[in-house]
């Protein structure tokens, strides 16, 4: 890896970070808008909004802990927010399909669209930050 690879792994990793760690803060202190959209086949939302802000807030950490800090952290902490990605899926499908008004106010297409479109790249960033470097590609060679 180059040392401008090295820049712009750095930079998106600490940006995946900062996008997590905001969203994790919003869950706990704003939880009405994510209970909104949350599926009625989940279980105790209220409960689930909260751990899902933890979980993205340590998540967001995991990405900051330097390797030579906590091995593995970082790595898990890739591969928990891809799975953190995957499972909150459904709530913006849900949110999409049934346009649900958050604040009095809906969203159009022009944004459910790039938001379902992208959830896909969030989860293939949060492997590649937490250093799954050749995912789906193949295996790693560490």
């Amino acid at each position: 890896m180059t040392a401008a690879e090295s820049v712009k792994r750095r930079f998106f990793r600490w940006l995946l970070a900062i996008i997590y760690l905001i969203a994790g803060i919003a869950h706990i202190r704003s939880p009405g808008g994510f209970l909104a959209i949350t599926p009625d086949w989940v279980p105790f939302p209220e409960q689930v909004i909260l751990l899902t802000g933890i979980a993205e807030i340590a998540g967001a950490a995991g990405l900051m802990t330097p390797p030579k800090i906590i091995p593995g952290v970082r790595y898990a902490a890739g591969i928990g927010l891809a799975l953190y990605a995957l499972c909150v899926y459904p709530a913006n499908i849900n949110h999409a399909i049934n346009n649900i008004a958050i604040s009095g106010a809906t969203a159009s297409w022009l944004y459910h669209g790039p938001r379902l479109a992208f959830q896909p790249i969030f989860i293939w960033w949060a492997l590649i930050a937490g250093g799954v470097t050749n995912w789906p590609f193949g295996r790693n060679k560490s």
